[in-house]
């Protein structure tokens, strides 16, 4: 679990960062799911953007992905979704 000064520091870590994401009007899936694995397995914080189609409320889509893929869910602003996990190979962020 991250403590708020870890939280603010992935924060400040993700804003120049886009979201290489998206989940639509098929919400969440398998295939989703795993693909943001991998890219969190490379890059260890992504930012996922949330389409105006999506029907699931953003708060259930951003626990469905933080459970499937195992991360930390960092923040939700807007229709936007910052996660974080630690990288096994591509250790690059050092919490304070």
């Amino acid at each position: 679990m991250l403590t708020g000064k870890q939280k603010r520091f992935l924060r400040s870590k993700a804003n120049p960062i886009q979201p290489i994401f998206q989940v639509g009007k098929g919400g969440v899936n398998s295939n989703m799911i795993k693909q943001i694995q991998e890219a969190l397995e490379a890059r260890e914080l992504i930012k996922i953007s949330i389409l105006q189609n999506c029907e699931e409320p953003r708060e259930e889509v951003a626990e469905a992905v933080a459970k499937g893929t195992k991360a930390e869910l960092v923040q939700v602003i807007g229709n936007v979704i910052i996660l974080y996990k630690e990288s096994k190979e591509n250790k690059e962020i050092v919490l304070p």
